[in-house]
Protein backbone atom coordinates (compact mmCIF):
# COMPACT_ATOMS: atom_id res chain seq x y z
CA UNK A 1 0.00 0.00 0.00
CA UNK A 2 1.37 3.40 -1.02
CA UNK A 3 0.83 6.23 1.47
CA UNK A 4 -1.45 9.05 0.31
CA UNK A 5 -0.85 12.74 0.96
CA UNK A 6 -3.08 12.47 4.05
CA UNK A 7 -1.03 9.59 5.44
CA UNK A 8 2.25 11.33 4.65
CA UNK A 9 1.14 14.50 6.46
CA UNK A 10 0.09 12.45 9.49
CA UNK A 11 3.38 10.49 9.47
CA UNK A 12 5.39 13.73 9.32
CA UNK A 13 3.33 15.36 12.07
CA UNK A 14 3.73 12.40 14.44
CA UNK A 15 7.42 11.92 13.59
CA UNK A 16 6.78 8.45 12.13
CA UNK A 17 8.61 9.69 9.03
CA UNK A 18 11.30 12.25 9.83
CA UNK A 19 12.53 14.80 7.33
CA UNK A 20 14.70 17.78 8.14
CA UNK A 21 14.69 20.55 7.39
CA UNK A 22 10.90 20.49 7.40
CA UNK A 23 9.31 20.37 3.99
CA UNK A 24 6.98 23.00 2.56
CA UNK A 25 3.73 21.07 2.22
CA UNK A 26 2.35 23.51 -0.37
CA UNK A 27 5.19 23.02 -2.84
CA UNK A 28 6.76 19.67 -1.91
CA UNK A 29 3.81 17.40 -1.06
CA UNK A 30 2.18 15.57 -3.95
CA UNK A 31 -0.85 13.28 -3.86
CA UNK A 32 1.32 10.30 -2.87
CA UNK A 33 4.90 11.58 -2.66
CA UNK A 34 7.20 14.30 -1.38
CA UNK A 35 9.49 16.29 -3.63
CA UNK A 36 13.05 16.49 -2.32
CA UNK A 37 15.54 19.23 -3.16
CA UNK A 38 19.02 19.09 -4.62
CA UNK A 39 21.93 19.70 -2.26
CA UNK A 40 24.92 21.89 -3.12
CA UNK A 41 27.66 19.23 -3.00
CA UNK A 42 28.51 17.14 -6.07
CA UNK A 43 31.02 14.36 -6.58
CA UNK A 44 32.45 14.34 -10.11
CA UNK A 45 34.62 11.70 -11.72
CA UNK A 46 38.19 12.64 -12.68
CA UNK A 47 38.15 10.38 -15.73
CA UNK A 48 41.36 11.84 -17.11
CA UNK A 49 43.48 10.49 -14.21
CA UNK A 50 42.83 6.77 -14.58
CA UNK A 51 42.18 4.34 -17.43
CA UNK A 52 39.47 2.56 -15.42
CA UNK A 53 38.01 2.05 -11.94
CA UNK A 54 38.55 -1.26 -10.15
CA UNK A 55 35.89 -1.28 -7.44
CA UNK A 56 37.68 -3.97 -5.43
CA UNK A 57 41.08 -2.28 -5.50
CA UNK A 58 40.29 1.08 -3.96
CA UNK A 59 43.98 1.80 -3.35
CA UNK A 60 44.68 1.61 -7.11
CA UNK A 61 42.33 4.55 -7.78
CA UNK A 62 42.22 6.43 -4.46
CA UNK A 63 40.94 9.74 -5.80
CA UNK A 64 38.93 8.97 -8.90
CA UNK A 65 36.31 11.52 -7.83
CA UNK A 66 36.45 14.98 -6.36
CA UNK A 67 33.93 17.05 -4.45
CA UNK A 68 32.54 20.32 -5.77
CA UNK A 69 30.51 22.72 -3.62
CA UNK A 70 28.21 25.16 -5.39
CA UNK A 71 27.47 28.55 -3.87
CA UNK A 72 23.89 29.65 -3.27
CA UNK A 73 22.23 30.88 -6.45
CA UNK A 74 24.88 29.43 -8.76
CA UNK A 75 24.22 26.49 -11.09
CA UNK A 76 26.00 23.18 -11.43
CA UNK A 77 26.27 22.43 -15.15
CA UNK A 78 25.88 18.76 -15.98
CA UNK A 79 27.36 18.05 -19.39
CA UNK A 80 25.92 15.59 -21.93
CA UNK A 81 26.83 11.96 -21.06
CA UNK A 82 28.15 13.16 -17.68
CA UNK A 83 27.51 11.18 -14.51
CA UNK A 84 27.81 12.78 -11.06
CA UNK A 85 26.78 11.99 -7.51
CA UNK A 86 24.80 14.38 -5.35
CA UNK A 87 22.44 14.24 -2.37
CA UNK A 88 19.21 15.77 -1.27
CA UNK A 89 19.11 18.74 1.08
CA UNK A 90 16.71 16.78 3.23
CA UNK A 91 17.86 14.27 5.82
CA UNK A 92 15.32 11.42 5.85
CA UNK A 93 14.54 8.75 8.44
CA UNK A 94 12.30 5.93 7.27
CA UNK A 95 10.73 3.66 9.91
CA UNK A 96 11.19 -0.11 10.04
CA UNK A 97 7.82 -0.85 8.42
CA UNK A 98 8.00 1.46 5.38
CA UNK A 99 10.16 1.51 2.29
CA UNK A 100 10.76 4.53 0.11
CA UNK A 101 10.65 4.70 -3.67
CA UNK A 102 12.79 7.40 -5.28
CA UNK A 103 11.78 8.76 -8.67
CA UNK A 104 12.96 11.61 -10.82
CA UNK A 105 10.64 14.48 -11.57
CA UNK A 106 9.19 14.49 -15.07
CA UNK A 107 10.13 18.15 -15.60
CA UNK A 108 13.79 17.26 -14.97
CA UNK A 109 13.61 14.09 -17.07
CA UNK A 110 12.28 16.11 -20.01
CA UNK A 111 15.59 17.98 -19.97
CA UNK A 112 17.45 14.67 -20.36
CA UNK A 113 18.57 14.36 -16.74
CA UNK A 114 18.09 11.03 -14.99
CA UNK A 115 18.04 11.11 -11.18
CA UNK A 116 18.97 7.54 -10.27
CA UNK A 117 20.68 4.80 -12.20
CA UNK A 118 19.81 1.88 -9.95
CA UNK A 119 19.11 3.05 -6.42
CA UNK A 120 15.35 3.64 -6.52
CA UNK A 121 14.58 1.69 -3.35
CA UNK A 122 15.23 3.48 -0.07
CA UNK A 123 15.31 0.65 2.45
CA UNK A 124 13.24 0.61 5.60
CA UNK A 125 15.30 1.95 8.46
CA UNK A 126 17.36 4.23 6.19
CA UNK A 127 18.68 7.37 7.92
CA UNK A 128 20.60 9.99 5.98
CA UNK A 129 20.65 12.28 2.98
CA UNK A 130 19.52 10.37 -0.09
CA UNK A 131 22.20 9.84 -2.73
CA UNK A 132 21.36 10.85 -6.27
CA UNK A 133 23.05 9.25 -9.29
CA UNK A 134 22.62 12.06 -11.82
CA UNK A 135 23.22 11.47 -15.52
CA UNK A 136 22.64 13.80 -18.44
CA UNK A 137 21.30 11.56 -21.19
CA UNK A 138 20.54 14.54 -23.42
CA UNK A 139 22.65 16.29 -26.01
CA UNK A 140 22.79 19.70 -24.31
CA UNK A 141 24.32 20.79 -20.99
CA UNK A 142 21.75 21.40 -18.24
CA UNK A 143 21.99 23.85 -15.33
CA UNK A 144 20.97 22.32 -12.00
CA UNK A 145 20.48 24.63 -9.04
CA UNK A 146 20.92 23.69 -5.40
CA UNK A 147 17.55 23.73 -3.59
CA UNK A 148 15.57 22.99 -6.78
CA UNK A 149 13.04 20.17 -6.47
CA UNK A 150 14.92 17.33 -8.15
CA UNK A 151 13.17 14.07 -7.22
CA UNK A 152 10.27 12.62 -5.28
CA UNK A 153 9.94 9.91 -2.69
CA UNK A 154 6.85 7.82 -2.08
CA UNK A 155 6.35 5.43 0.81
CA UNK A 156 5.07 1.86 0.77
CA UNK A 157 3.85 -0.05 3.82
CA UNK A 158 5.60 -3.37 4.53
CA UNK A 159 3.52 -6.37 5.60
CA UNK A 160 5.34 -6.19 8.97
CA UNK A 161 8.32 -4.29 10.39
CA UNK A 162 11.63 -5.55 9.00
CA UNK A 163 13.52 -7.91 11.25
CA UNK A 164 16.79 -6.22 10.25
CA UNK A 165 16.18 -2.66 9.00
CA UNK A 166 18.96 -0.89 7.14
CA UNK A 167 20.51 0.86 10.15
CA UNK A 168 20.92 -2.51 11.93
CA UNK A 169 22.62 -4.27 9.01
CA UNK A 170 26.23 -5.20 9.60
CA UNK A 171 27.15 -4.09 6.07
CA UNK A 172 25.07 -0.90 5.90
CA UNK A 173 27.71 1.23 4.22
CA UNK A 174 25.76 4.47 3.84
CA UNK A 175 23.97 4.87 7.19
CA UNK A 176 23.86 8.54 8.13
CA UNK A 177 25.48 9.73 4.91
CA UNK A 178 25.70 13.48 4.65
CA UNK A 179 27.31 14.00 1.28
CA UNK A 180 27.59 12.15 -1.99
CA UNK A 181 29.85 9.31 -0.90
CA UNK A 182 31.83 7.33 -3.45
CA UNK A 183 30.91 3.72 -3.98
CA UNK A 184 31.90 1.54 -1.03
CA UNK A 185 31.53 -1.75 -2.87
CA UNK A 186 35.15 -2.54 -1.99
CA UNK A 187 33.96 -3.09 1.60
CA UNK A 188 32.00 -6.13 0.44
CA UNK A 189 35.11 -8.13 -0.31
Amino acid sequence: MVLSDRDIKKALKTGFIKISPSIDLKTQLGSCSIDLRLGNVFRVFDHSKYAYIDPFKKDSTPDFTREIKIKKGEPFIIQPRDFVLATTIEYVEIPDNLTGRLEGRSSIGRLGVVIHSTAANIECGFKGHIALELANMGIMPVALYPAMRICSISFEQLSSPAEVPYYKKKNAKYVGQKGPDESKINEER
